[in-house]
């Protein structure tokens, strides 16, 4: 509890109540201003010892998975990975060489831009890791960070690697039972939050937490003064008082085959399970993964990239934090309401030269480039449509020649280069997705406007990317290829060569943390990794992703039906339609939930009632006047159902065979949404949870069929 452990008052002078973000750009810059080489200390003299430590002593006992967080492995040093493993400190220090005097990260401070060198990085997050120390970071115990992306959650992220700990993201959308499980799970010793709205999280769980000794503020100072509750500054005044030798020794003893970092499921399918991640697993895949995106070192192009997707998440924090710290790239950190509608703002002034978002991202872009065409007038609009369809023909006929003809030149020049610079991506040369599949209507639409949009195929339990595609390696609708030193197998293929995808390689995780049961049912005894995925390869190498074993529907009559084709076939029928979920699980045919596109309350995010433009329009050309879901559903439009009823027999008319059919549907008063629970962090969906909220709609579709 806050009140029962020491007054951290003693240490207040230093900056009093200050937010830690106030103070940001003068209490890291200015020690900055005479950063050299020569003047880094202790900070920069740990190369030669610690490389003896980076090659890896062959343990017979050592086995290829623990469930325990002081375990160790045996990493898979095949030929065909046999690159010599090493810590994230020695990572972190041969990019000092190359790349200490640019800028690492960039964050806003008053309306005004301000960056932080590698070198000050470095120092930074060593002054983290000795506050941590002198709070009480014990070894292979975590300090969990349940904030927005700032340049102190990559402090804290790394410091906490540099002190023997184990960096545990969390959802900022968490309730406080799920931080409570996670921040047990992982015994924190250390919360770091953000804002007084996460800390008031922490404060109702902080009884329920044996291990937690400090809570640490970023964004926003504590309310009043508490016992145990510290800014930011007071962490790295802490820092002062342990030597840097205390640390050194720390870094010295630490091996590429310990735990580091905590990812932990969305928990979809139950309790979430901390994916434990080594160093070796981080600093190889922050290297050769991200080379299979053809991400560029610094020395040839320094990439820019805007931080906004959850770090608790593997996509974002391998993309971001460790691939940024592996060539030097410069990370630009977003507002907090990016997902709201500030965004597009920062991505204009940063230029970002890389981009990654989620499907959904992506979806609220394309429909945002909608709704402003459809108040565009009617020569705007029709040079819109022509420039993407002269475009969209040329990029799926020859997605690979860099020879355009002249009408495609041309609409590029007059119309989508206009578009990219608004959306903030005129220098963006490589736009990723990944975490969720993404739909050939929005993948179609980014090729109309020249953005290509670049797939990796991973888990957290691959250290994020496994396959991936780059401006040479790309095919439509496909995840890319396997990066260079991984393996894949497909095992159980059917007919049309679809199996489930099998992982090995230095990606594949160190096991779940307290799991030894799900460790066993995921990893095999030679080390491949069961992703429970299921897909198909081409000739040429390229994975394309059919669906999930777990959301195998297998109807009462026995037919094995894989749903997200039929849903995906659906949405691109019908384009009202925002969210699809086909049902039939053990009953004797198929139906369907469906939720209509409609506009997000922009401090929320939360569906409101009303359609979009692009919605909107769906009913104008179909005879309806409905602008709101309610008039659709609680009316029952019969223009709008009559024109969903005709697209679902467009689908069932191209179905393999009858028991593919949707014979019932239904549409839902409120789109999926996070806060409904029918989406996950990562806008997964959630099938078991659309099952249970909405299991009186689904009873009604097979009730009717016994009477």
């Amino acid at each position: 509890m806050p009140g029962c452990r020491e007054d951290p008052q003693e240490i207040q002078q230093h900056n009093g109540m200050g937010t830690g973000r106030d103070n940001l750009g003068a209490s890291f810059q200015t020690d900055g201003q005479t950063i050299s080489r020569e003047s880094l200390s202790h900070g920069l003299q740990l190369s030669a010892p610690e490389k003896s430590q980076d090659v890896q002593v062959d343990c017979p006992e050592e086995t290829l998975w623990t469930t325990r967080a002081d375990g160790r492995v045996r990493l898979r040093l095949d030929p065909i990975c046999s690159q010599t493993p090493y810590t994230v400190h020695r990572m972190f220090y041969e990019a000092l060489d190359k790349y200490g005097d640019l800028s690492a990260l960039g964050f806003k401070h008053q309306d005004k831009w301000e960056r932080i060198s590698y070198y000050q990085y470095y120092l930074i997050a060593r002054k983290a890791a000795k506050g941590f120390l002198k709070l009480g970071l014990e070894r292979a115990h975590s300090v969990a960070i349940l904030g927005f992306n700032a340049p102190e959650w990559f402090f804290s992220a790394v410091g906490t690697v540099f002190a023997g700990g184990i960096v545990t993201g969390i959802y900022t959308t968490s309730s406080p039972e799920a931080c409570q499980y996670i921040a047990h799970d992982c015994r924190a010793n250390i919360i770091v939050v953000d804002t007084q709205k996460q800390l008031e999280k922490i404060l109702k769980i902080w009884k329920n937490l044996p291990y937690l000794k400090a809570v640490v503020m970023y964004r926003e100072p504590p309310p009043t003064k508490m016992a145990n509750v510290y800014t930011m500054e007071e962490l790295m005044e802490l820092g002062h008082r342990v030597p840097e030798e205390t640390l050194d020794s720390i870094i010295e003893a630490q091996t590429p085959n310990q735990c580091c970092a905590l990812v932990y499921t969305s928990g979809t399918t139950g309790n979430p399970k901390g994916v434990m991640l080594s160093q070796d697993n981080i600093t190889w895949t922050a290297r050769y993964g991200s080379q299979a995106g053809d991400i560029q070192p610094a020395e040839v192009l320094q990439e820019v990239v805007v931080s906004y997707l959850p770090l608790s998440h593997i996509a974002a924090q391998i993309y971001d934090l460790w691939t940024g710290i592996q060539w030097g790239a410069q990370v630009c950190f977003a507002e907090p309401d990016a997902l709201k509608g500030s965004l597009v703002n920062t991505l204009r002034e940063v230029e970002p030269t890389s981009h990654m978002g989620v499907p959904r991202v992506w979806e609220k872009i394309m429909e945002r480039i909608q709704e402003v065409a459809a108040q565009a007038g009617f020569i705007r609009r029709k040079m819109l449509l022509w420039a993407m369809s002269v475009t969209l023909e040329q990029n799926l006929t020859c997605p690979s020649s860099d020879l355009k003809p002249f009408t495609a030149r041309l609409a590029d020049y007059l119309v989508l280069a206009r578009i990219r610079q608004a959306l903030g991506f005129a220098k963006c040369q490589k736009n990723f997705y990944g975490a969720a599949p993404m739909t050939a209507e929005t993948q179609r639409f980014f090729l109309g406007l020249n953005i290509r949009l670049y797939a990796g195929y991973g888990l957290s339990e691959t250290t994020g990317p496994h396959f991936m595609s780059n401006p040479y390696n790309y095919r439509l609708y496909s995840s890319g290829k396997l990066v260079p030193g991984c393996l894949v197998k497909l095992v159980n293929q059917d007919k049309e060569g679809i199996g489930e995808i099998c992982l090995w390689g230095r990606t594949i995780f160190m096991g779940y943390l307290n799991m030894e049961d799900k460790t066993y049912e995921a990893i095999d005894s030679e080390g491949w990794l069961h992703t429970g995925d299921t897909g198909r390869l081409d000739q040429d190498g390229f994975l394309y992703i059919t669906g999930r074993l777990k959301e195998l529907i297998i109807t009462a009559g026995g037919e094995n039906v894989p749903p997200v084709p039929i849903e995906e076939a659906v949405k691109t029928e019908v384009p009202i339609i925002s969210n699809a979920m086909l049902i039939g699980d053990q009953r004797k045919f198929l139906s369907m939930l469906l939720t209509l596109k409609c506009t997000l309350d922009p401090d929320t995010s939360d569906p409101t009632d009303n359609l979009t433009e692009q919605a909107v329009e769906f009913c104008q050309r179909v005879g309806s006047r409905a602008s709101t879901v309610s008039e659709i559903v609680g009316q029952r439009d019969e223009a709008v159902y009559q024109a969903i009823e005709e697209g679902i027999q467009r689908v069932n008319a191209n179905a393999a065979a009858r028991p593919y059919h949707i014979q019932k549907w239904a549409i839902l008063e409120r789109d999926f949404s996070i806060s409904g629970g029918e989406l996950g962090p990562t806008m997964k969906l959630k099938r078991l949870t659309v099952l249970e909220k909405y299991k009186d709609i689904i009873d009604s579709f097979y009730e009717e069929q016994k009477k």
